[in-house]
This record gives C-alpha cells, sequence and structure tokens, in this order.
C-alpha cells in the first residue's frame, strides 16, 4: 500500500508476480469480457492464422496491472488516469510481472497526486504492457 509520505521520484514500487496464463483462464475471460474472438480460445484457429497457439487477451493484461495498481493503492488512493500501450504478445504458460516506479508527486487544487509509470513483464524481460496511472491521495 502506498504511503505519499516515504514516496520519493525514480522509486520502484514492490512488483506483483503472477501465476502462468493457462488456456482455461483465456476461455473464462473471453466469457466475462464477451470477447469471444477464437484466436484467444482456438489452437486450430490460431494456427491458420499463422500464431503457434492462442494468445491472450490485451485486455487481460490491462486488467493485471489495474489488479496491481488497486493493491498499491489499497485504502489510500484512488485512480484518476491510467493509459497502457500493448507490447508483445502474452501466450498460455507466460509468467507476467507487474512493475511501478513513480515518476513524480505533486499537488493540484489542495489533492495530492502520484504518476506512476506501470509495466507488465514477461520472461525474458519482454514487455507485454506499459503505461502511466495517476493516483489520487486520500
Amino acid at each position: 500500500m502506498l504511503n505519499y509520505e516515504s514516496l520519493h521520484e525514480g522509486q520502484r514500487l514492490e512488483s506483483l508476480f503472477k501465476p502462468p496464463v493457462t488456456k482455461v483462464q483465456l476461455v473464462k475471460y473471453a466469457g466475462a469480457s464477451g470477447d469471444f474472438n477464437p484466436l484467444h480460445t482456438d489452437d486450430a484457429f490460431a494456427q491458420e492464422i499463422g500464431m503457434q497457439g492462442v494468445i491472450a487477451h490485451g485486455m487481460l493484461v490491462m486488467g493485471f496491472l489495474g489488479e496491481y495498481v488497486m493493491k498499491l493503492a489499497g485504502d489510500q488512493a484512488v485512480p484518476a488516469n491510467f493509459k497502457m500501450r500493448f507490447g508483445a504478445v502474452t501466450v498460455p504458460g507466460d509468467r507476467i510481472t507487474c512493475s511501478a516506479f513513480v515518476k513524480n508527486l505533486y499537488e493540484e487544487r489542495g489533492q495530492r497526486f502520484v504518476r506512476l509509470d506501470v509495466i507488465a513483464e514477461k520472461e525474458p524481460e519482454q514487455v507485454v504492457g506499459s503505461g502511466e496511472v495517476v493516483l489520487r491521495i486520500k
């Protein structure tokens, strides 16, 4: 959980390590999101279009980063803005690590904010998602 007073620019925050992505997880995410593109659930289809097999939904990776940000925020902060770019594809078996760095701390109209650079990577150090989150400190 964040403690505004102990944060400083450039600080790396504790990472979140996700278990390996599974095909079952992709099917469940398809149902939850309504995105039933067979690229995410059907290996034969994915291979027909030139992939080695199914790939994870990009928004699943964004969800991992969202989960991470909410764990960081705890009850001390609320997200004010979240931007993300997608990188390398995520496939079943990939282990995703979510990390954040304090970009800056600032005050605006009597409110305190922290801007974080966030990264989701799979081994070996391939970025699958990156972005920026602004948290408003309560």
